[in-house]
């Protein structure tokens, strides 16, 4: 299986570079993981909500270039779908079976994602209603992936 996950931004500090980095690393024995970075818009803390929509509508596009449309698309959203571990593990699984042969993340940025990007995706899945960061979610979300996989291999990992 093929996973990318395509985000909005680098990691720019050291700590969450090595931290993906390392999950990375781990789900590569299952599955070949590709990531796509997308340059973010500068957004200061007080801009108004015309330009926000703007810059969200600017990295909307640059992900929508990116976007690999034979994918089955998951995107990160607070008003998505949760799961636990385990059925995560399970849609993943039978997205497998089902003959998905690539699944791709889209994270967006400090702003969200453009809605039409939304809608346009397969999947909204959520992490819970709390707001992360988005170079955080990166590697929670590459450590889910990695624990997927662990569980449906019947592998033990901490819990």
């Amino acid at each position: 299986m093929d996973i990318t996950i395509l985000t909005v931004g680098k990691l720019k500090e050291a700590y969450w570079r090595d931290a993906y980095g390392e999950y990375a690393k781990r789900i590569s024995r299952f599955a070949r993981l590709h990531t796509i970075e997308v340059p973010d818009e500068r957004a200061g803390e007080d801009l108004s909500a015309a330009l926000a929509a703007k810059a969200k509508a600017a990295e909307g596009e640059r992900l929508k270039k990116q976007w690999l449309a034979r994918a089955y698309t998951i995107v990160l959203d607070i008003q998505g779908q949760m799961f636990s571990s385990e059925q995560f593990a399970s849609f993943l699984h039978e997205k497998m079976v089902g003959g998905v042969s690539h699944v791709q993340f889209i994270i967006g940025g400090s702003l969200g994602l453009d809605e039409r990007l939304v809608k346009a995706a397969d999947l909204k899945l959520s992490f819970g209603r709390l707001t992360y960061p988005h170079q955080l979610m990166r590697v929670v979300l590459a450590e889910q992936i990695f624990r997927g996989f662990k569980i449906m291999n019947g592998e033990p990992y901490h819990k």
